[in-house]
């Protein structure tokens, strides 16, 4: 049996006895029969695959290993996903966007390979207004505001992973994003709910 049904059983169960005692025989006399047998609790720890990548993915896909500081990066851009009220799918296309962007790494002014005054995990840039640099390098802030973007886009939800992430980043290689929806989406089933 899973931990959480055993868990919600014999919870129930203490509430059952917990009441017998406390109400003592003469409550139970009284009571009317109610039927106290276990109701199944079912909570699943498992991401709806269909959710994550809904049109499959597009094209050939690429992958890298993950080191601790972008293993933080993918939990904090989970943590703002949920914080900005949004669903898996919108985690997935922030993931797969930064990791086109910036592989996962909040990165700083790069000097002369900067790509203008790109910052942070989504390359976002102070001068077109995505904030500060210390904002667009805070990686909570910049996910919010990548966020922000993508919900003003209409149907966003029904797009293909690239188009999406496209219509808010503007790049010069707008079919790019797609290599990363697989590793975006088993990113997102792995820790959407750790």
């Amino acid at each position: 049996m899973n931990t959480i049904m055993r868990k919600s059983v014999l919870g129930i169960a203490g509430l059952a006895f917990a009441g017998g005692v406390i109400g003592g025989p003469i409550a139970a006399h009284n009571a009317q029969s109610v039927d106290v047998s276990p109701v199944a609790a079912v909570q699943s720890d498992k991401v709806d695959a269909g959710k994550l990548i809904p049109h499959g993915v597009q094209g050939a896909q690429s992958r890298i290993d993950l080191n601790d500081e972008q293993t933080a990066n993918v939990k904090a851009i989970i943590a703002a996903t949920k914080k900005s009220g949004m669903d898996e799918r919108a985690a997935v296309i922030s993931i797969a966007t930064s990791l086109q962007e910036s592989k996962l790494e909040n990165l700083g002014h790069l000097g002369d390979r900067n790509d203008h005054d790109s910052l942070g995990l989504f390359q976002q840039r102070p001068s077109s207004g995505w904030g500060s640099p210390e904002q667009i390098t805070d990686p909570i802030y910049s996910t919010q505001a990548f966020l922000k973007g993508l919900k003003q886009v209409d149907g966003w939800q029904d797009m293909p992973l690239t188009d999406a992430a496209q219509t808010v980043q503007v790049s010069a290689y707008p079919d790019a994003y797609a290599q990363w929806e697989q590793q975006a989406a088993d990113l997102v089933a792995q820790h959407w709910n750790s």
